[in-house]
């Protein structure tokens, strides 16, 4: 099967979208000079820019997996519907902490300690997608084989303490910038984001365990799924 090949105007528009992400922030809070924000914007587009510099000069295979879009032959049915979930969700959660923590402040500003702790979780989460994304060619967004890839186990890396890396990046990432921001909605809506990660791991754990060669032995040796010693 012929690599899947995202056009380049594609791939121009949704790095122009990023860079769009800190300006919609600013604008929704109402506050062009609201520091959390522009913390938060630039620490947004550092992580993607950084991820996507990567793959475009070190791994283009998995830059052009990253662009296939859900319906993608191979995919499992319910995963579809996750990922439209998924957006539906990021986009809930990413205008609410702006109106939430600046434009109206529905809620007293969080304490300083509060938004230092959601600083350290977006560090965490900066290494552990960067971490992931070097360490394992094989990261997909969809829940599906790459058999045209000759997808196999990694097991190195970040991968050699926790099964799912990216994941616990995502929860520190849903978790982190309502925090930082000062937003409780926000950090609602990012424990609900980061409940249906967990659950996709299930799924994706199941598909992995039943059709990726080597994945039973794997699990047997990296014992945790999210939280080293936890769970």
């Amino acid at each position: 099967m012929p690599t899947y090949k995202p056009s380049k105007i594609r791939i121009s528009l949704a790095m122009v979208c990023v860079l769009l992400l800190p300006v919609a922030l600013l604008y929704t809070s109402g506050n062009w000079f609201w520091i959390q924000g522009w913390i938060f914007g630039l620490w947004l587009v550092a992580l993607t820019y950084t991820i996507f510099l990567y793959m475009y000069f070190y791994d283009p295979e998995l830059l052009m997996e990253r662009y296939r879009k859900p319906g993608t032959p191979g995919e499992k049915g319910w995963d579809r519907y996750f990922m439209y979930l998924l957006v539906l969700g990021f986009m809930a959660w990413f205008l609410i902490m702006p109106m939430d923590a600046e434009k109206y402040a529905w809620i007293p500003n969080f304490p300083f300690y509060l938004e230092a702790l959601g600083l350290i979780f977006l560090v965490g989460c900066f290494y552990l997608f960067l971490k992931s994304y070097m360490d394992n060619t094989y990261l997909s967004p969809l829940v599906r084989i790459q058999s045209e890839r000759g997808q196999k186990v990694v097991s190195t890396g970040v991968y050699g303490w926790i099964r799912h890396p990216l994941y616990l990046g995502g929860i520190l990432f849903f978790l982190g910038g309502p925090l930082l921001l000062g937003s409780i909605y926000g950090f609602i809506i990012g424990l609900l984001m980061s409940l249906s990660l967990v659950l996709r791991t299930m799924g994706e754990e199941k598909m992995l365990t039943e059709e990726l060669e080597g994945y039973a032995d794997y699990k047997k040796k990296v014992r945790y799924r999210l939280i080293p010693h936890v769970w």
